[in-house]
């Protein structure tokens, strides 16, 4: 994907149009013309060195600063850098100035954090840029997984980067937020733009998402169900459904918990059902309390790891 710099523009100027040649004089007057047409013309003003010319000698004086710097130590050091700025300043002169920054493997809602954060602009000398420093402001967008930065002579750079995949929404203290598969804050991300993402609540939820929702993820059934995952003294989970009832997982052995309610969906259809609460936090009971104008509460037996063994 590629991105103009701000201000920047591919569009290619354009040669003056030539103004139209009069009809040449004829007679007397026409004489002294036609001699200044046959007269040798004087050699043209290049106004200044050709590119190869400004390249060549460029070349030399950055070789001479650096033997300068190993031979001096700091001082050649400042004394290379400062005939460093002289040397762009030639290149720049010469057309080696930014035009273009390519963007590559970011979506359309991170390029413009990214060109934002590499801070470069139409014109600037690009052999001045800083690679480096270029990737590490890059890297710290919150999109940015990593980043490699690349210059392509005269006039383009090229940012690669491979960006966070979106995990959830994160419901924390009045705020929603996105996070990424390492449960870290995309701060950029506007939560509005990831309705489909899941959504989870509570101190700590953001940490713990990305151990829980691979497993939910797992089920079709229950999470197209799931309202949100609502982390509980940062110990647990409870799953809320979008018709208002609660699944309360168990702190520890979630998913031996979830396997539990599936046989259950598998025998009662319990999820098409509607239920007030399912409690797994016991490993060896499974308690269904229906809603107020459903049958009495329903527990499930479940055997014991020694008993399903004997």
């Amino acid at each position: 994907m590629a991105a103009a710099v701000r201000g920047g523009s591919r569009v290619q100027a354009k040669s003056p149009a030539r103004a139209p040649q009069k009809a040449a004089r004829s007679g007397p007057a026409a004489a002294p013309a036609r001699a200044a047409r046959r007269a040798p013309k004087p050699a043209r003003d290049h106004h200044g060195p050709s590119a190869k010319v400004v390249l060549i000698g460029a070349a030399a004086i950055l070789a001479l600063a650096t033997v300068g710097a190993l031979a001096t130590g700091h001082r050649g050091q400042r004394l290379a850098e400062a005939i460093g700025s002289g040397v762009d300043a030639r290149f720049g002169a010469a057309g080696f100035r930014l035009k273009t920054i390519e963007v590559q493997g970011a979506s359309p809602m991170a390029t413009a954090d990214i060109v934002k954060a590499a801070g470069v602009y139409k014109n600037q000398p690009i052999l001045g840029l800083n690679l480096t420093d270029l990737r590490k402001s890059v890297e710290r967008v919150g999109w940015v997984k990593e980043a490699r930065v690349v210059r392509l002579l005269p006039d383009t750079l090229v940012v690669a980067v491979v960006e966070h995949r979106q995990l959830a929404v994160w419901q924390h203290a009045g705020r929603q937020l996105v996070i990424d598969d390492h449960g870290q804050v995309i701060k950029e991300a506007d939560p509005a733009r990831f309705a489909t993402l899941p959504l989870v609540v509570g101190d700590g939820a953001a940490a713990h998402a990305p151990e829980i929702l691979p497993v939910i993820a797992q089920r079709p059934r229950l999470i197209g169900q799931m309202d949100a995952l609502v982390r509980v003294d940062d110990r647990r989970w409870d799953v809320r459904m979008k018709d208002g009832s609660l699944i309360q997982l168990p702190a520890d052995n979630v998913e031996s918990a979830l396997m539990h309610l599936e046989r259950l969906d598998q025998r009662s259809r319990i999820l098409e059902l509607g239920f007030d609460r399912i409690d797994l936090r016991n490993p060896d009971v499974v308690s269904v309390r229906p809603r107020p104008n459903q049958a009495l509460p329903v527990q499930t037996q479940q055997p014991s790891p020694t008993a399903a063994g004997q």
